[in-house]
């Protein structure tokens, strides 16, 4: 019983949205020619054990926090069942910080080598993805209750996670890579809309002031449609730059996926009804990765 929690609590589910940012960064690589398979083989592990660290931090704080209660329609929590107890949730949440450490360091080991100047920045912005996973609703100041958690998803899973992995293949990032970092970042972002859209009654009652809580419903489903639309429009313009041809566009398959995100969540009433609809965000932007890099790299 107790190992099946563990798992649940590890939200497998939200493992694609994690690897689409390696994947982007890796597609965008290999069509600049500097691409190398060790990289991006400890990018993804490196990327997995931040995403479970960030999964277990958030179970954790939610039920510290009270943001994970009766009211909560979502599934339901390792620690908030009483089958995982605080205490070796932490010890959980230890054990994933190590491990995304030790993984991170093998990765800049084999991208830019241990005690250069590049090992020290990366090694940095390695420490603030740990602590920003741990921080996002633990700790004393959760940066998720300040209504902060969309700009840091953008943050971590655009710009660092697409654009951090693709300059660990060229040491060097052109301005154009932004752009599809970005979108990825969006995408990422409107995963956790429809997270926060169907728990914004219990966010609410716990001082937890995401979007849906501070504009209402109707601005976060609005808001949802504004996230699709700027990651196809900022790929596409990414396209335009490339010169890339229209025929090769046709492999760009994840578009309906999307598009039938958007008008499934602005169109569901019922917030306990919004649940499928996550998961299929995630595996959608990871199809979504996988059509694009495909059609810039064939």
């Amino acid at each position: 019983m107790k190992i099946h929690t563990w798992i649940s609590a590890l939200r497998l589910r939200t493992l694609p949205l994690a690897l689409s940012t390696i994947g982007m960064g890796s597609f965008l690589a290999e069509a600049d020619s500097v691409f190398n398979s060790s990289i991006f083989i400890w990018a993804a592990i490196t990327t997995v054990l931040l995403q479970i660290l960030s999964n277990l931090a958030n179970d954790y704080g939610d039920s510290i926090h009270g943001a994970d209660n009766e009211e909560r329609v979502g599934p339901e929590r390792a620690v908030q069942s009483g089958v995982i107890s605080s205490k070796e949730m932490k010890y959980g949440i230890i054990l994933f910080a190590i491990l995304s450490f030790v993984s991170g360091n093998v990765l800049l080991y084999v991208s830019v080598g241990i005690g250069t100047k590049l090992f020290f920045w990366f090694l940095g912005f390695g420490i603030l993805s740990i602590i920003a996973a741990y921080t996002y609703t633990a700790g004393k100041a959760p940066y998720g209750y300040a209504g902060l958690g969309d700009l840091m998803v953008l943050i971590f899973f655009g710009i660092l996670g697409v654009g951090g992995s693709y300059f660990l293949y060229a040491k060097s990032i052109p301005s154009e890579v932004f752009l599809p970092a970005l979108a990825m970042g969006a995408l990422a972002t409107g995963v956790l809309n429809i997270n926060n859209l169907r728990d914004a009654d219990s966010d609410r009652n716990a001082g937890k002031n995401t979007i849906p809580v501070r504009f209402g419903v109707g601005f976060a489903k609005a808001y949802h449609w504004i996230l699709i639309l700027a990651a196809i429009m900022l790929s596409a313009v990414y396209v335009f730059l490339r010169d890339i041809t229209m025929i090769r566009l046709v492999s760009l398959v994840g578009l309906p996926l999307l598009f039938l995100n958007g008008y499934k969540v602005s169109s569901t009433k019922e917030k306990k009804d919004l649940d499928p609809y996550l998961k299929q965000l995630a595996i959608s932007t990871f199809i979504f990765m996988l059509a694009f890099g495909l059609a810039i790299i064939l």
